[in-house]
């Protein structure tokens, strides 16, 4: 059988006689990850909430069930936006401002919540942030998740009054603490964030902010911020508290999009995004982009 004469089946055969390689289905995997919302100024300011988390691969936001990996097109345009995190609240006694939403294709996750300032309930978003100490316990709210699908969890309350401490921001994994009922300022801590293995090894994302209070406390694991930090960059982390000696919040974490495809394909970074060099694990490549807006295309 010569070159272009077809087998049994209709195939074509290669110059050597052979069966062409046949490229797997162009099924992308990602990690959505919102940015984490600022935390409240002075050191009754509650934490921030962490970036709404969507993904296909290992676990999602909120205990929600795994997304579903879309097929795409060759040669085709899809968009990528990097949600910033948002800032602190500016002074004594205010609210921070909740993170930006993060996107690619159709998937969007939202922002965190922000972190109240004193005698506010905490920010809805992604993740809730925490609200504020108060003279009197239960006096405001807990910041609520609100995206849909389930992309994280509540930010705590405050249940000591008194001027008490900040509750926490919520996380990926878990709700922010409420603050202590004992009346020694302890803040709540940031609710934890959840480990994602689409690069080939485990890394946690989405972490809660701490709240604010005299003594400090921790944020949630996957970048949420502790007592007088912001959230870390490109894991969605809500900001942490200040203590006694600060005046305003911190920053919440920048978002990021991670995206997982076969390796027999070449994927295209458009102008107005950033991103990391192409890592393989196994059949499958990856590209973190870790800031920007544009579009994304694979050949």
């Amino acid at each position: 059988m010569r070159y272009g004469e077809r087998t049994r089946t209709g195939e074509p055969l290669s110059e050597f006689g052979r069966r062409p390689t046949v490229k797997p289905p162009l099924i992308v995997d990602y990690l959505v990850v919102a940015g984490g919302g600022g935390s409240g100024g002075r050191w009754h300011g509650g934490g921030g909430g962490a970036g709404g988390l969507r993904s296909t691969v290992t676990a999602t936001g909120g205990g929600g069930a795994l997304e579903t990996a879309p097929e795409l097109l060759l040669n085709a345009n899809y968009s990528v936006s990097i949600g910033g995190g948002g800032s602190g609240g500016p002074a004594s006694n205010t609210s921070g401002t909740s993170g930006s939403n993060t996107s690619f294709y159709s998937i969007t996750s939202t922002g965190g919540g922000f972190g109240a300032g004193y005698s506010i309930t905490g920010g809805t978003g992604g993740s809730g942030g925490g609200s504020g100490g108060s003279a009197s316990a239960g006096s405001n709210g807990f910041g609520v998740r609100t995206a849909s699908p389930v992309q994280g969890n509540n930010g705590g309350t405050n249940t000591a009054g008194v001027n008490g401490a900040g509750a926490g921001g919520g996380g990926a994994g878990a709700s922010g603490q409420s603050t202590s009922t004992d009346y020694t300022q302890v803040a709540g801590n940031g609710g934890n964030g959840v480990s994602v293995g689409i690069t080939g090894a485990l890394v946690s994302y989405g972490g809660g902010g701490v709240g604010g209070s005299s003594l400090g406390g921790t944020g949630g694991s996957g970048g949420g911020g502790g007592s007088n930090s912001n959230g870390t960059a490109n894991t969605g982390g809500g900001a942490g508290g200040t203590t006694s000696g600060g005046s305003g919040g911190y920053t919440g974490g920048s978002g990021v999009v991670i995206l997982r495809y076969p390796s027999n394909y070449i994927i295209t970074i458009g102008a107005g995004l950033t991103a990391d060099a192409t890592g393989t694990d196994g059949a499958f490549s990856y590209k973190r982009i870790t800031a920007g807006s544009g579009n994304v295309s694979w050949s």
